[in-house]
């Protein structure tokens, strides 16, 4: 099915989805390595008997998770909408989950329709590794100062340029994004770093992080951010924190009601 316009006659469905990152080479169809939408495609198509295509709404990297991915696809089948939850979900491995499934208009689009996306990076801060978590968050054995991070990145906050936290691979045309929300806060060992913005760099949250980071640990003044962020210059910024500690949480669509 064409992924821009629906064709006469199809129906068109968003779903939305929780996985795991580890496994996969990202969301985006891979040649040669496992990709979510490639799963993905595989269990949609076996309920529909045909052929399909999702499209995402973000393209995670290569190990981050999400809990609030959106994807949609446009099909002939007609199936309940609950059939086609149990359906699609008795065909995907179990690192990859479909929470809901719903009819939306036909000029919806997961990717092109979203107006803001948000993140959230877990960081594990204790002298030890864990077994458990190390999927999910970036061990860092320094102690770190969650104040200081919070205060400095509050700078991010509102339109600016982003060069400095863009990855040299980064796609797209403008390095000009808006920040709606962002903060660092402490739970025991665990630091969490949530970002709301109406779109994302390459690498724009995990660079961000690594310089947050640097400025938790005592490393850099609660300025330095401020002074990356007017570089424009990827060179001078922090390390790229590691995809384990990466969730797409929620992929906001104002003009549309979907489930949560």
């Amino acid at each position: 099915m064409n992924d821009e316009v629906a064709v006469a006659g199809t129906l068109r469905l968003a779903l939305g989805l929780e996985y795991d990152g580890t496994a996969y080479n990202g969301w985006q169809i891979q040649p040669h390595a496992p990709s979510i939408q490639e799963s993905l495609n595989r269990a949609v198509s076996a309920v529909a008997d045909s052929p399909i295509a999702c499209v995402g709404a973000g393209r995670t990297d290569t190990g981050v998770h999400a809990t609030g991915q959106v994807a949609h696809f446009d099909t002939l089948a007609n199936r309940a909408e609950r059939s086609w939850l149990l359906g699609i979900n008795s065909n995907l491995p179990a690192d990859i989950n479909v929470l809901w499934v719903a009819a939306v208009p036909s000029h919806f689009h997961a990717r092109f329709a979203a107006r803001s996306r948000s993140y959230r990076y877990m960081i594990l801060n204790r002298p030890v590794r864990s077994a458990l978590y190390r999927h999910r968050a970036w061990w860092v054995r320094k102690p770190l100062d969650a104040e200081r991070m919070n205060s400095a990145a509050q700078v991010l906050m509102g339109e600016h340029d982003f060069s400095s936290f863009r990855a040299s691979a980064c796609q797209a045309h403008s390095p000009v994004r808006t920040v709606t929300e962002i903060g660092v806060s402490r739970d025991g060992d665990w630091l969490s770093v949530v970002c709301s913005a109406n779109a994302f760099l390459h690498h724009m949250v995990r660079n961000l992080v690594g310089s947050l980071v640097r400025i938790g640990s005592g490393e850099a003044d609660v300025e330095w951010i401020g002074e990356l962020l007017a570089a424009r210059d990827r060179k001078v910024s922090g390390i790229t924190a590691p995809a384990a500690g990466l969730t797409l949480t929620c992929v906001g669509y104002p003009d549309f009601a979907l489930p949560r």
